[in-house]
């Protein structure tokens, strides 16, 4: 078995590491699956910046670690039963959920059901269930590669625009006449503008971007407004503003909130893909900037809703957002873990371009 490793202090130094068989031997309760294939994107990248301060590093253990230096950086995709000693789950099982970068995992399920079951390994007991939750594929409808794929790629991404949406609706858009979203052509981005245009009553959605993503962002035709960073002083309304922040480019922030200025009414910080600038100005109006969770808002929504309503309607969401998204989608396939060297230094140095779908099948 190998593992994709990143060390912590320094996460440009990545290694591949041969785990030992005491590390995926069963015991009783556990199964190992052997993982298929998964998805990669910026997304994982912040998980890794955000490793420490919410605990992404904690799902997987890292092997030969002995002085807790390595992190094991978790992705989406796909896996198959090849051990069991689990009452209910029979080898040879297809499940999605959070996986590691690596050939095998075992895993603890407990609340075994006919579509889904958690894992319960110790280390994970304390962790966002809407992370340790495994679909059993066994019980959906038939599937294709294809559609897998836009599964495991989109669907982590997808989950949190509907839950920002929701969340923007839930407060009926903070009494904002527009929605501006930073670093508009990464992918979770661009989820938010496919529900903010389905929605008749949402406010004019604008799209900032660098200028070399512009054209792209243009082209798929996602929000009402598309602009770069260096626009925003000639070209943006200054209006009821609720902002969007997908980059935590801190400097830019602050000449947002700067330029608004009381029209600023909220900033919604969700992700990281300016993971490598300033994060903090003294201009950011702190006292209208909080901070987005995923997990949190899907775990208050089950509790709302109930779970089977939120997955009837996040599910309806990602499959019409993946289905646009389909249309310019540049699907890459990699068969080697070894490739993920190269791949996770291009992403971690934005060199890809934003319609790189990255899929690795293993």
């Amino acid at each position: 078995m190998q593992q994709f490793q990143i060390r912590k202090s320094e996460q440009s130094t990545t290694r591949i590491v041969d785990v030992p068989d005491t590390m995926v031997s069963p015991g009783q309760g556990e199964i190992v699956v052997r993982i298929e294939r998964f998805g990669f994107s910026a997304n994982n990248v912040t998980y890794a910046v955000a490793g420490e301060t919410l605990n992404y590093w904690k799902f997987f253990a890292s092997a030969e670690d002995a002085d807790d230096e390595w992190g094991v950086l978790p992705v989406w995709g796909f896996a198959q039963v090849v051990q069991s000693n689990a009452t209910g789950i029979e080898v040879g099982e297809r499940l999605f959920g959070y996986f590691p970068p690596a050939t095998q995992l075992k895993m603890k399920p407990s609340g075994i059901g006919d579509t889904h079951f958690f894992d319960a390994s110790e280390h994970r007991l304390e962790l966002p269930k809407g992370y340790n939750i495994y679909r059993r594929v066994q019980a959906e409808p038939p599937s294709t590669p294809q559609a897998d794929n836009l599964r495991m790629l989109l669907y982590p991404l997808y989950v949190t625009s509907f839950c920002i949406w929701d969340q923007l609706v839930e407060f009926e858009w903070y009494g904002t006449e527009q929605v501006i979203i930073i670093s508009a052509s990464s992918k979770t981005s661009i989820g938010l503008g496919y529900a903010l245009r389905q929605d008749d009553k949402a406010p004019t959605s604008v799209g900032l971007t660098s200028s070399g993503n512009k054209s792209f962002v243009e082209k798929i035709k996602t929000y009402d407004t598309a602009m770069s960073y260096s626009d925003i002083s000639s070209e943006l309304k200054n209006g009821l503003s609720v902002i969007v922040d997908m980059a935590g480019n801190g400097e830019l922030l602050g000449d947002l909130h700067e330029f608004l200025g009381d029209n600023m009414r909220q900033t919604i910080s969700v992700g990281l893909t300016h993971w490598d600038t300033q994060r903090r100005d003294s201009r950011v109006f702190g006292d209208r900037t909080a901070f987005f969770f995923a997990p949190s808002r899907i775990q208050q929504r089950m509790k709302d809703w109930g779970a089977d309503q939120f997955n009837a309607k996040s599910a309806g969401f990602v499959m019409h957002a993946a289905s646009q998204s389909a249309k310019w989608l540049d699907m890459q396939t990699y068969e080697k873990l070894e490739d993920l060297t190269d791949i996770y230094a291009e992403v971690r140095a934005g060199q890809t371009k934003p319609e790189a779908g990255i899929i690795f099948e293993l």
